[in-house]
């Protein structure tokens, strides 16, 4: 009556559609969720939650728990209007007359509601099976009521009806009429005629009947409230919710249709209770009122605690729900039946039903939109094990759902939908930081799953272009423990790009009784959580380290996203130290390093590679078009010292884009010069490395025109847009040592012969690189290197290709360890690949 009095009939009859569109939608997902494998108790929350994570599980049942508390409070008001209308003494008198004896005031409805709310109490104390019963017979009882308000219609005479309305000054009346059904009554009702409420004096709106309306549909989540108590959830929830939907959908638009054809405006706005009097018989109408009232604050009471129940066996807030974890002998969950009840107690006192509808149709909503978020999210994840044996549903349909409910939340209240929001994304937060994590599974992770796979097929390398290169890494690493800043370093020279930390088992599949990676996984990924770098782990057994880092670069990565850049450690004779133990990331938090790495190689052990088997590792990346980065002595680079010392100037980074092996060769634009000062430059352009200066070092001849070098090269610089001051080095004293080791014994033919060079893809190669320079001479450019100062942060150096001659390996490594002798943190680098662009 209250609907199609301020609405009219089409009006009603639209947020009947509107309003059972949005259940209907959301009825699909719940039945679609419902008979996806078991259902425990919460309901709602239960499916939210085992869908959509903790975070969402946690913060929506909050919400649904609170919006079931403020709907119980809202019927138990609702209620205690019935009971007042009836036997409330009439505004303007003191003394009550026949049965109408109870005083009205906010106190003494504030006591009915407690005293209603508390036989409420008792039903749910009892536990599920006596509320079972107790809903069972109010159903029969109303399906009773109805049957005789439809049979009143047609058997009622045409009669006028007297409303007492309250005054400012007391009491007015008027006068209402029933007509039985008239063509023009029903005319009268068409259209809207919105007026004031004369229970909260506040002018009636579309919105505000509609959240008023809204409620008397709310029911749907009343049987999956129940799951944890249902023999078969799976089974009674889809036809028991869906048979509800049609039922109450019936019997909402005969009942508008048939009051708009037999009642005047004036009967229906402004006597909620008119029903009573044009019944056969009054008293059931009052008993049916009575009985669905009741029924729905009890439903909502039992379904508010087992909601409270299922959210504090989940541990989400921790001490703060343990009390609501207790339960009779039963399992009745007594104590979060006890603190509904006290929840709802102190919503009680908000006093008027209208004044808080629009508060719990707007919880109401936000968890209906949830509930097709989580369904929507299962069938777009496409999970072989989302198999819902209800299969009435698409895509579609939990998407209209979502719009519907997002839509009709902000039209019924703004400021309500805006702040249940925020409230909703502070609750998300808090438990996202706070919460622990769950077992459930996250959607997230096959929703994430299944987009990555469709953006790696569109990934293609065909289309790759210089202009958008960055260096994807793959780091060998024997144990973490000796290698932690240099895994730190390599994640700040990846530049948004692929890292992988790789590493070789030495063990043979076919002697073990099962794969001794799968338990070192948790280990490895648990570091780089740790480390707080973005990086893959990738583990590989083999019978040697060489052909594990061949493993690794023909099967890293995926599609578009593989390695191109292979780093290695440097091979030296240095005692390993313990990095890990010192790092920040554990420092900082007195947590212990993460177990399942074995302690480190005392210097004394013998080495699993050989110093061939290493140069070798080297020459099969460069074999295999990957670019290789040798890091010497990152271990001892403090970056937290280096980059925030307040001393000027600010730290280096000291660039040698010059292959000081082969001082003849010596050239500024090659390949890999160019590769050296693109990773120089992606370094410079790390966070964490902005405030290093790049030094650039050009070794000069005498008599080789200098500054017409350096113009040339600042010119370089220029054109690649990098940022780096130029520093002209003498050496003429270094390469005259390797002239003279070049001229060799008077007659004799110079080292090296006619094979010195060969051009490869337009990157130079050495064959006999080691021959070409003695000890000596590499000693003095470590010298010249060294003496430029001040000390660098890190240094990066040209590195060489190796020598053709496999019997020279160890000469080449020997002469690079003396290269790079005291230098501090240093980076030998080689590039085969373009990666530099001077276009838009």
């Amino acid at each position: 009556g209250f609907v199609v009095g301020h609405a009219g009939l089409y009006q009603a009859l639209a947020m009947f559609a509107v309003a059972y569109f949005i259940i209907g939608m959301t009825v699909l997902s719940v039945c679609a969720i419902a008979t996806n494998g078991a259902l425990d108790a919460g309901g709602a929350y239960y499916m939210i939650s085992r869908a959509l994570g903790p975070e969402f599980g946690g913060s929506i049942g909050i919400m649904f728990f609170l919006a079931n508390v403020c709907g119980s409070a809202l019927y138990v008001l609702g209620l205690v209007e019935a009971v007042v209308d009836s036997f409330g003494i009439p505004p303007g008198q003191k003394v009550g007359t026949g049965v109408h004896v109870l005083p009205q005031s906010y106190w003494y409805e504030l006591l009915y509601g407690t005293v209603l709310l508390a036989l409420c109490l008792l039903v749910c104390l009892v536990g599920a099976s006596i509320y079972a019963k107790a809903t069972f017979l109010i159903f029969l009882i109303v399906a009773g009521v109805l049957g005789t308000i439809l049979v009143s219609f047609f058997a009622t005479r045409p009669l006028g009806v007297p409303i007492r309305l309250p005054h400012f000054n007391g009491s007015e009346t008027e006068n209402g009429s029933f007509t039985g059904f008239s063509l023009a009554t029903l005319r009268d009702n068409l259209g809207g005629g919105y007026g004031v409420d004369y229970t909260t004096g506040q002018m009636m709106s579309f919105s505000s009947v509609f959240a008023v309306m809204f409620n008397g549909c709310t029911g749907i989540m009343a049987g999956s409230n129940m799951s944890g108590d249902l023999k078969r959830p799976s089974y009674s929830i889809p036809r028991g919710t869906i048979s509800a939907v049609l039922f109450t959908y019936l019997v909402y638009n005969l009942l508008a249709f048939f009051m708009c054809a037999t009642c005047n405006r004036t009967l229906l706005q402004k006597d909620y209770g008119f029903l009573r009097d044009i019944s056969i018989f009054p008293p059931l109408v009052t008993v049916g009122i009575y009985a669905a009232t009741l029924s729905a604050a009890m439903s909502n009471l039992i379904g508010a605690s087992r909601i409270l129940y299922a959210l504090a066996r989940d541990d989400l807030f921790g001490r703060a729900l343990a009390l609501a974890k207790k339960t009779s002998a039963s399992g009745n969950p007594v104590m979060a039946v006890i603190l509904s009840w006290l929840v709802v107690q102190l919503v009680l006192f908000s006093g008027k039903l209208n004044t808080i509808a629009g508060v719990v149709t707007t919880f109401f909503l936000l968890v209906y939109a949830t509930v097709n978020l989580a369904c929507l999210a299962l069938e777009w994840a496409s999970a072989p094990n989302f198999r819902p044996t209800f299969r009435y549903f698409t895509w579609h349909t939990c998407l209209l759902g979502i719009a519907g409910c997002c839509v009709m939340m902000f039209l019924i209240s703004p400021v309500s939908a805006s702040a249940s929001l925020g409230f909703l994304l502070l609750l998300l937060l808090a438990l996202h930081y706070l919460s622990p994590s769950s077992t459930w599974g996250y959607i997230s992770q096959a929703l994430i799953f299944h987009q990555v796979r469709k953006y790696l097929l569109m990934l293609d390398v065909r289309k790759d272009h210089v202009k958008f290169w960055r260096p994807q890494m793959l780091l060998m690493v024997q144990n973490p423990r000796g290698s932690a800043r240099l895994i730190d370093f390599v994640n700040d020279l990846k530049k948004s790009g692929l890292y992988v930390l790789g590493h070789v088992e030495l063990q043979d599949l076919d002697m073990l009784p099962s794969d001794p990676l799968q338990p070192q996984q948790d280990s490895w990924l648990s570091l780089v959580d740790k480390l707080n770098v973005k990086a893959f782990v990738s583990l590989t057994l083999a019978p040697s380290v060489r052909h594990g880092v061949r493993q690794l670069l023909f099967t890293s990565g995926l599609g578009g996203m593989r390695p191109n850049t292979l780093v290695l450690g440097f091979y030296d004779d240095a005692a390993p130290q313990d990095g890990l133990a010192r790092h920040p990331a554990f420092t900082s938090s007195r947590e212990e390093v993460p177990l399942g790495f074995p302690p480190l190689r005392v210097p004394a052990a013998p080495k699993q590679l050989s110093a061939r088997e290493y140069v070798g590792i080297v020459a099969d990346a460069l074999k295999m078009l990957r670019n290789v980065l040798l890091a010497r002595q990152l271990e001892s680079l403090d970056k937290a010292w280096e980059l925030r010392r307040a001393a000027s100037p600010p730290p280096a980074i000291h660039v040698w884009p010059v292959n000081l092996l082969r001082p003849d060769s010596a050239r500024y634009a090659d390949t890999c010069s160019l590769f050296l000062l693109q990773m120089a430059c992606v370094l410079n352009m790390a966070r964490a490395w902005r405030r290093a200066r790049l030094r650039l070092f050009l070794c000069v001849e005498a008599g080789a025109m200098p500054h017409a070098q350096e113009e040339k090269l600042r010119q370089l610089l220029k054109d690649l847009r990098i940022q780096a001051q130029i520093q002209l080095v003498p050496w003429d004293a270094v390469t005259r040592l390797h002239w003279q080791t070049r001229q060799g014994p008077p007659g004799g033919p110079a080292p090296g012969g006619a094979a010195e060079e060969e051009e490869e893809d337009g990157a130079v190669n050495f064959p006999a690189n080691a021959t070409q320079v003695s000890d000596e001479y590499v000693c003095a450019a470590n010298k010249l290197v060294l003496e430029q100062s001040p000390a660098p942060a890190v240094r990066f150096l040209y590195l060489p290709r190796p020598p053709a001659n496999t019997s020279l390996y160890p000469l080449y490594l020997h002469q690079l360890e003396l290269l790079t002798r005291g230098l501090g943190p240093t980076v030998l680098v080689h590039g085969v690949s373009a990666v530099t662009s001077t276009q838009l």
